[in-house]
């Protein structure tokens, strides 16, 4: 890998990154506190153990300040969904990145023109939109700023191959293009729930043996975690279901806290 990649986070997404690029060079993991460390360790450990026979998880260094990162070639924001989270890791990233960096965000709905201005380095920023679970996941959205220069295309295309995806570039609208035709047909089918009383594995199972879906959509709002659901209908202006919203306001979230429309505790 050409590139040496720096991500700032440590959750699902992050560690997804890191083990996929660990498969091709030497990558740098920030993590916020030592119980988000292990966290992360443990994750990547684990991801790493299932793409390659090889020892990959030692090229993955796990670091405690986002300072630590500033000798990356190219750092990723990778911190929740919400802007403020990530202007505020942009801003610092952008203090102690090189000049010849690129910085990218991971947002699934954000605007990228916004957190672009965040950075101080417009002309320097993309948005790496990459999906979960990251090393199965083939695409890549490709969002960038007017103010993005030929340099930080061209890299950010290389980096995609050479992480073996398919890049698309589209355009800078609330949740780009997967998840603006996505999330209306997700909260479609609690809305359907809702209405009919039937049991979310009964409306999974039509959507996957009728439509041939991978995965049902109340599965997959418990996959996402149904908090970011709710923060993605709100970013592209779709009506969240009363549902959701009450789960989240109970901590049920999905398959991360053990419950959401199905029980994941066992």
């Amino acid at each position: 890998m050409e590139e040496r990649l720096g991500i700032a986070g440590s959750g699902a997404i992050a560690c997804g990154l890191a083990a996929t690029a660990a498969q091709h060079g030497e990558v740098l993991l920030w993590a916020r506190s030592d119980r988000s460390a292990d966290r992360a360790r443990g994750t990547v450990s684990k991801w790493c153990g299932k793409l390659s026979e090889e020892p990959i998880a030692d090229r993955v260094t796990i670091v405690s300040s986002l300072e630590e990162l500033g000798g990356a070639s190219y750092l990723v924001e990778a911190v929740a969904e919400d802007h403020a989270a990530k202007a505020g890791v942009l801003a610092e990233l952008g203090r102690h990145a090189d000049d010849g960096a690129v910085l990218a965000t991971t947002t699934s709905s954000l605007s990228i023109t916004r957190l672009a201005q965040e950075t101080g380095r417009a002309d320097r920023f993309v948005g790496l939109h990459v999906f979960n679970p990251v090393p199965k996941m083939d695409l890549i959205e490709l969002v960038y700023a007017p103010e993005a220069d030929g340099d930080v295309r061209a890299r950010s295309r290389a980096l995609c191959e050479q992480l073996g995806k398919t890049a698309v570039e589209v355009p800078d609208v609330a949740g780009f293009v997967v998840n603006r035709l996505l999330f209306p047909y997700l909260f479609s089918a609690v809305q359907l729930l809702e209405e009919t009383g039937l049991e979310p594995e009964a409306v999974d199972t039509c959507m996957k043996l009728g439509a041939g879906h991978p995965m049902g959509p109340l599965a997959l709002l418990d996959y996402v975690g149904l908090d970011v659901s709710q923060a993605i209908g709100e970013a592209i202006g779709a009506e969240v279901p009363a549902r959701v919203r009450q789960l989240v306001a109970d901590g049920h979230l999905g398959k991360k806290s053990g419950r959401g429309f199905y029980d994941h505790s066992g």
